[in-house]
């Protein structure tokens, strides 16, 4: 998701690498969720140059890893029962394509009763043929911050305040 779009993510690469590295030194359980494209023709198949995680993210042996198909990281995959299995009951995201990926596991993370810190510097996307980057992330940040669900909190962070203690 990089490869070619480095722009898009000149920002947001540090964020992510700076959680991920807090997260750790609290034994906090990261998953590492990766699209796999169906097809030979899918940019995002397996065998594709860009497919593999960026260096930045740096892969630990702990990490748990959830190859997806669909937006939704938790459509037939086994990500609901590995968090299930840790008690995990806070979910922070990150990621790529703010409109399809992050926007739709944020929402299916509430609706399954997730509290959710959806992480407002911490994601991205590609301009479009008619909104920027930056409005499509502002667009996301405030849509899903205001998403009024009971029983679950959904708060937009940016990453400087998010605490995994």
């Amino acid at each position: 998701m990089v490869e070619g779009f480095e722009d898009d993510w000149e920002d947001v690469m540090p964020v992510i690498a700076d959680l991920l590295k807090r997260a750790r030194r609290e034994s906090v359980p990261v998953v590492l969720v990766q699209h796999c494209g169906r097809g030979p023709s899918h940019p995002l198949n397996e065998t594709a140059s860009g497919w593999p995680l960026h260096e930045a993210v740096d892969p630990q042996p702990g990490d748990l890893r959830v190859r997806k198909v669909w937006s939704d990281s938790f459509q037939a995959t086994d990500l609901r029962g590995l968090l299930r299995a840790r008690a995990v009951t806070r979910v922070v995201i990150v990621g790529a394509q703010t409109e399809f990926c992050v926007d739709t596991t944020t929402r299916r993370a509430l609706s399954l009763g997730y509290d959710v810190d959806l992480v407002a510097d911490g994601h991205t996307t590609s301009e479009n043929e008619v909104l920027s980057r930056a409005q499509i992330v502002a667009h996301h940040n405030a849509t899903l911050g205001s998403l009024a669900v009971d029983g679950v909190t959904m708060r937009v962070l940016p990453s400087v305040v998010i605490d995994f203690a």
